[in-house]
């Protein structure tokens, strides 16, 4: 390999000053660390700097940030990529300083496999670091054939990009090589030189270690806050993330969920048949968490999930659970029940408080599909349904408390349950009130069967009365149902009378 004379000498201080003590820049900018020449970077002072940031890092991004920034000063060099390499193919994660001329673009987002790179299938198979050079110290293009230029790929694709030359070192986790720092110069910087090569090689296993420290945390954390089943997070996590929504002051909405059916599946196509009906449960929340910002989707326990979010109104949760639950529909006639309580209408409250309301609204919401699996079919005779709901009907209003309201409000309930419905109503229109003018609504029941859906109904009319009858879609709804309706409402509110 083709030698270059010496850069000059390092100065290195009793000790490394931490980051409060040194500030480094870019080195288009003119790196300065208090007043020492950025050249002092390249020596032990800048690896001992990396050290210290590299040491401060909690993520996988933080690391090749910090990796890359900081190789720029130690290595001397115009650009240098953080790459990681996965079964033969290396991607880049980060590169600093980041490209500003659209010809450099490539730099950022290269991605290529080691059968076409030589020089990577090297690396990876010998966990070495190699050079190459398009220049030599003269400043004169490599000859073809020069074995001190280093890999004719590497060469060619250096002249293609107009550098002077390039430097890859491994990085080497857990005995495998995990990743590459990537750095090149321009002309102008010159050419990379075995002493560079060394300080790439202590960068890369300073980040390294960064690297297995923070796949350790990223471990324990997993096994701490994740369900080991599904992926999402569990109940601690939810918890968590529920009191810090509270604290931000912003709205909170939890959407506790039941899977309907599992029991089912467990008992008819075996365990394992319904550990793939959870996971596609956690497919489902893992969606809908991705359209709301924030949101955290986690598994309770059994068949128990719920969807944390903070700053997204309950309408756009309610209609994102809707969409996305109808978008997904889960395998062997299983569903997915769920109700939402949000702190724009309980007010502020505990975080044990919004589970037991979201919690109340998914036991209705269950029983309402079940009252609509049991509804009667559309297939059945319209007159077999209206004997039905005068008999259930008739009885919830002889046993309802004196007055028009409660005896109403027994009639919608008992009618809703009988036809498979989700919600009822009593309505009263004012006095001189036209045919279309909306009724005020007296009392409601009931939850939609989904949220953000629109539940159908019958409306019945006796007077300034209006009684709005959930009917479920497969139930019977023909004219002897509408006139049994009519019987019953005005029996009871000439009755109350």
């Amino acid at each position: 390999m083709t030698s270059v004379p010496d850069r000059g000498t390092v100065v290195v201080a009793d000790r490394p000053k931490d980051d409060d003590d040194v500030v480094v820049t870019r080195r288009g900018a003119g790196a300065r660390a208090e007043g020492v020449p950025a050249t002092s970077l390249a020596g032990v002072r800048g690896l001992a700097l990396a050290a210290h940031r590299l040491d401060r890092c909690r993520t996988i991004d933080e690391v090749a940030q910090v990796a890359a920034a900081t190789a720029v000063d130690v290595l001397a060099a115009d650009r240098v990529a953080f790459c990681r390499i996965e079964q033969g193919t290396c991607r880049t994660v980060t590169v600093e300083p980041p490209p500003q001329n659209p010809r450099e673009v490539w730099f950022a987002q290269e991605t290529y496999r080691a059968d076409e790179r030589p020089a990577l299938r090297g690396l990876i198979r010998d966990r070495a670091s190699w050079l190459s050079h398009a220049m030599d110290v003269q400043g004169e293009a490599t000859s073809p054939g020069d074995a001190d230029a280093g890999d004719p790929v590497e060469v060619a694709l250096l002249r293609e990009r107009g550098q002077a030359s390039a430097l890859a070192s491994p990085i080497v986790v857990n005995g495998t090589v995990w990743g590459q720092l990537y750095a090149v110069r321009n002309r102008e910087l010159g050419l990379f030189e075995v002493d560079d090569v060394a300080r790439a090689e202590v960068l890369a296993a300073l980040a390294a270690g960064a690297v297995a420290r923070v796949d350790l945390e990223e471990q324990i954390r997993h096994l701490v806050d994740d369900d080991p089943l599904t992926g999402l997070a569990n109940r601690r996590a939810a918890d968590v993330a529920v009191d810090a929504a509270l604290e931000s002051g912003r709205e909170t909405c939890v959407v506790m969920c039941d899977v309907d059916g599992l029991k089912r599946v467990n008992d008819e196509l075996g365990h394992d048949t319904g550990d793939d009906l959870l996971r596609s449960v956690a497919d489902v929340l893992r969606r809908a968490a991705d359209e709301l910002p924030e949101a955290v989707a986690a598994r309770i326990g059994g068949d128990e999930f719920c969807l944390v979010t903070v700053g997204s109104r309950r309408s756009e949760v309610a209609e994102v659970m809707a969409t996305t639950t109808a978008a997904y529909p889960l395998a062997h006639g299983a569903a997915i029940s769920y109700g939402l309580a949000s702190t724009a209408v309980t007010g502020a409250v505990s975080a044990r408080h919004l589970f037991r309301q979201a919690d109340v609204a998914q036991y209705r919401a269950k029983r309402a599909r079940a009252r609509a699996l049991r509804a009667t079919p559309v297939t059945a005779d319209p007159a077999v349904t209206a004997e039905r709901v005068v008999v259930a009907a008739s009885a919830a209003i002889g046993a309802a408390q004196s007055g028009v309201v409660p005896r109403l409000c027994a009639l919608a309930a008992a009618a809703t349950e009988t036809l498979g419905g989700a919600a009822w109503a009593v309505l009263r229109r004012r006095e001189g009130a036209g045919p279309e003018e909306p009724g005020t609504a007296v009392a409601r029941g009931g939850s939609p069967a989904e949220l953000g859906s629109t539940p159908l109904t019958m409306t019945v009319q006796h007077g300034p009365w209006l009684v709005e009858v959930g009917v479920s879609q497969t139930a019977a709804t023909g004219d002897a149902v509408r006139t049994a309706l009519d019987a019953l409402v005005s029996v009871a509110v000439v009755g109350a009378s």
